[in-house]
């Protein structure tokens, strides 16, 4: 794959999933534009894709992308910073846990602005620039859970499944513009927000992967940078699970 000429997006790139997109796309020859809210972290996203590959402008911008003019002022930012955005990645997320009994409007709340929202204010930001181009490709990232559930993650779950319904939709409404959009769901990764897993939680998952292990944020990046290059040109409004054969 070669991205050179193009600008990747990408929310939550502060660590994690988001971190080895970004790096992906930079190693990939792409320019990329660093969402997050942690500006220190954000900085060392930064770094890491500029040692990937010496040529390549990151432009990092510190936001709330649960704020929708948050959102449109990032993209507005890299298209006058960078020229154009031909890639977009929602991977901001947080997970909100409890009991569906138990949980506070508020707590619902902050599920859905983070895990959901705003994907969904990313796909409204950069669908007319994407369209003006005729080119263009977006990826959601979901998890397992928004296929399966989970107990006591019902906000969580219920966000990450709606990624699922706002890839499909989106992608009716922009491929005629030759615009594509695909989610992932992700199972157990090894990053910042599971490992808080208990060793019997973690031994219950493993157990049931036939792979053998947790994957890595690489394991991730690789097929996001997949689904943005020339050979998923014919690929739109599909889900690619990524989780060793758990659900399988």
């Amino acid at each position: 794959m070669s991205f050179a000429g193009k600008v990747a997006f990408v929310t939550g790139a502060s660590r994690g999933i988001g971190r080895a997109i970004a790096v992906d796309f930079a190693r990939q020859g792409a320019d990329v534009a660093l969402v997050a809210r942690d500006a220190a972290m954000l900085e060392e996203t930064a770094e890491a894709s500029r040692v990937a590959r010496a040529a390549t402008h990151v432009h990092s911008i510190v936001a709330d992308v649960s704020d929708a003019a948050a959102v449109e002022s990032a993209v507005n930012s890299t298209i006058e910073r960078l020229g154009r955005v031909d890639f977009a990645v929602a991977n901001a997320g947080q997970a909100v846990d409890g009991l569906l009994v138990r949980m506070k409007p508020d707590d619902l709340e902050r599920a859905l602005a983070v895990n959901l929202k705003s994907a969904f204010y990313l796909c409204a930001s950069v669908a007319k620039p994407m369209m003006r181009q005729r080119s263009g490709s977006i990826v959601l990232v979901s998890s397992i859970v928004g296929l399966t559930g989970n107990a006591g993650q019902a906000g969580y779950a219920a966000a990450k499944a709606g990624l699922l319904g706002l890839a499909k939709s989106v992608a009716k409404e922009l491929g005629s513009r030759n615009v594509r959009v695909n989610a992932v769901a992700p199972g157990l990764i090894e990053t910042a927000m599971t490992e808080s897993l208990s060793e019997e939680a973690r031994a219950h998952f493993l157990a049931s992967i036939p792979l053998g292990r947790a994957g890595t944020p690489e394991d991730v990046s690789g097929v996001v940078t997949f689904l943005c290059s020339d050979a998923a040109r014919y690929v739109t409004g599909q889900t690619l699970v990524i989780d060793g054969g758990f659900l399988m």
